[in-house]
């Protein structure tokens, strides 16, 4: 009986390994999910935005605040998918400095702001480091986007349009990631990264 019972806790452990090759085939793009849209784990929140949760989404649409990252991260791929109102004033800030005081001063932002006075860092570009080109609009609509770091190297794309082909910038090698509301209503249903 004891034979029997170890053979079968044998195959259970065999089973159980196969299994999980299995689920790592399936997830071998390397991406890993930041937001699960059921709650803020790993993420702290700064400022008077009204962060809300529910749908499978990360929603606000009160100024001013971020969701700001409890890890840093050097090189990597993000993508996102994100709604905006055509006024909303957003962005996802890439190896931001300080937890606790996000700006694109000590960050880099990727922008989400179709109504942005200075147009040339509107949606899709990198305020200060790279202007966006085409001028891309968001608003009103679900959107995707793409964000490559690798060193001094940036390229962003938008729903599959490259909008910043080759930002070049040295000045943080590293950071948090911060989600912005600084006026309008933001949604994200999916933000991924890859390290590169």
């Amino acid at each position: 009986m004891k034979v029997i019972f170890k053979q079968l806790a044998a195959i259970a452990f065999s089973l159980t390994a196969l299994l999980s090759i299995n689920v790592q085939a399936q997830s071998q793009d390397g991406f890993t999910d930041l937001i699960d849209g059921v709650s803020l784990n790993g993420w702290n929140i700064i400022g008077n935005a009204n962060w809300a949760i529910g749908n499978g989404m990360i929603v606000s649409d009160k100024p001013t605040g971020f969701l700001v990252s409890t890890k840093t991260y050097k090189n990597f791929v993000i993508k996102a998918e994100f709604w905006a109102e055509s006024n909303t004033n957003s962005g996802i800030f890439i190896r931001s400095q300080d937890p606790n005081k996000i700006t694109a001063g000590n960050a880099y932002e990727v922008n989400i702001w179709d109504t942005r006075p200075g147009q040339e860092y509107s949606t899709g570009a990198i305020v200060d480091v790279a202007k966006v080109n085409p001028i891309h609009k968001a608003g009103g609509r679900w959107n995707t986007m793409e964000i490559v770091a690798n060193g001094s190297n940036f390229k962003v794309s938008m729903n599959g349009v490259v909008t910043v082909a080759d930002g070049q910038d040295s000045k943080f090698a590293e950071g948090l990631i911060a989600l912005q509301s600084a006026g309008g209503v933001i949604k994200f249903r999916k933000l991924q990264i890859k390290p590169l």
